[in-house]
């Protein structure tokens, strides 16, 4: 039943095949290791440890300082060499804890060990999840322990694993549903041990039919849990769009998925929870996609949270050429690096490294008002007069038209033949209002 979809949204290149085929590969990096304590929407974790502190792999480092906030734990054994701000991936500096690497990978007491959660409490779950310092891992980095302690968790009927990947060339989570099914599955069988009424569904796009046959086969003795295929289309794999084609319910800004009965995870954080939960492992990893024709040879990484960017590209062979642009995430909604020598955190999904920059190549030209942005718009909002209001800083007039709805997927952009910065110019807009409202 692959007809499960939704309105607009558009067929980018995929880029897939130049990294799907390729195993996950394990990558420990010797050197620093470097922590931000603001790896998560909410307020940034508090430094616990001291330059000169010895530190073990699963400690935690930052305390989460609210209750929109999150742990952080540290992904190697050693030294504490500075609690200082450092750079992050978008050019702003936040406080890191900066560790040197004693390459031992000494973990703290019972680090790894099998815990059987059946004999858990939901309360105690919760905590352990909270302990363990597990975001949503598929971009927004929303603390998931806070996701999984809705106000009624009684009206949740659905939990819906965002396998969907939608992005252009990361293959990530593709390659994570064929190497580890069975903790996938293991993590939703967590999840639904806290929602007494709801239904597990795997929610996987058509065009990786491989990974829908071999989830399909690990929860065929389910009798809680399911496996959606999707239509291949972006933004498929958006939290609204997502709820949509599973379930024709329909949410908004001021709307959370429980408010409609669902709690949305993605496929590594569904991983995260079964680690922390099963095997006693907070959030210290992840798996990346160093992808893109300026790599020489792409591959598919686990690495250790805090290793550097920078770092990694040689695990990719290097660059065949400079590469024009690299991005963090895909090219749709991912963010350009300003500088490789940033740290590897808890929501970075890639290295996306193009030899062309389609949308630098064209300068911006008149709206012809062809209507193709409304066309594609997931949100069912009206672009070019959100553009028009928006470059006048006529904020009153873009909230009117529920500028505020959109979740600046691209899309628009994308089929824009006059190749106008809309989505920039709505994520400008919305952080405005946004920053105007919290004002008063």
């Amino acid at each position: 039943m692959s007809n499960a979809t939704f309105r607009g949204g558009v067929h980018p290149y995929e880029g897939k095949e130049l990294s799907k085929d390729l195993p996950i590969k394990q990558v420990n990096l010797p050197g620093e290791y470097v922590f931000p304590m603001a790896q998560h929407i909410g307020a940034p974790a508090t430094p616990i440890v001291e330059k000169g502190d010895k530190v073990l792999v699963g400690q935690k480092i930052g305390e989460a300082s609210g209750f929109i906030s999150a742990n952080i734990c540290s992904s190697v054994s050693g030294t504490v060499k500075a609690v200082e701000p450092r750079m992050l991936l978008n050019g702003s500096k936040a406080t890191c804890v900066v560790i040197e690497n004693d390459e031992e990978y000494k973990g703290i007491e019972g680090l790894g060990e099998e815990r059987d959660y059946t004999k858990l409490s939901k309360d105690e779950i919760r905590d352990i999840v909270k302990e363990a310092g597990v975001v949503g891992m598929g971009g927004a980095g929303f603390p998931t322990n806070v996701k999984l302690a809705p106000k009624e968790p009684d009206k949740i009927d659905y939990i819906l694993v965002n396998g969907a990947e939608c992005e252009p060339y990361l293959t990530s989570d593709y390659r994570q549903m064929l190497e580890y099914t069975d903790q996938i599955v293991g993590g939703l069988k967590v999840m639904l041990k806290l929602f007494d009424n709801a239904k597990g569904v795997i929610c996987i796009e058509d065009n990786k039919p491989d990974a829908i046959a071999k989830m399909q086969e690990a929860v065929k003795n389910e009798d809680r849990m399911e496996v959606l295929p999707l239509k291949t289309k972006y933004p498929q794999g958006g939290e609204r769009t997502l709820i949509y084609a599973a379930t024709g319910r329909k949410i908004y800004s001021a709307k959370l998925p429980a408010d409609a009965g669902c709690i949305v995870d993605n496929v590594s954080t569904v991983i995260a929870i079964y680690r922390a939960v099963c095997r006693q492992t907070p959030l210290i990893q992840g798996v990346l996609t160093l992808t893109g024709d300026a790599f020489n040879t792409p591959v598919n990484v686990e690495v250790r949270l805090g290793c550097n960017h920078a770092d990694l590209v040689p695990e990719g062979d290097g660059f065949k050429t400079e590469p024009v642009k690299i991005i963090s995430g895909g090219p749709m909604m991912g963010f350009a690096f300003f500088d490789l020598n940033v740290p590897v955190t808890k929501t970075s999904s890639s290295i996306l490294a193009l030899t062309k920059d389609e949308v630098a190549e064209y300068e911006p030209t008149p709206c012809i008002r062809c209507g193709r942005c409304v066309e594609a718009c997931p949100g069912n909002l009206m672009p070019q007069m959100m553009a028009q209001a928006a470059m006048h800083n006529d904020y009153d007039t873009f909230v009117k038209l529920n500028g505020m709805e959109c979740y600046e997927c691209g899309s628009c952009t994308f089929v824009c033949p006059a190749k106008r910065p809309l989505t920039q110019t709505f994520k400008q807009a919305r952080q405005y209002v946004a920053a105007q409202r919290r004002k008063k």
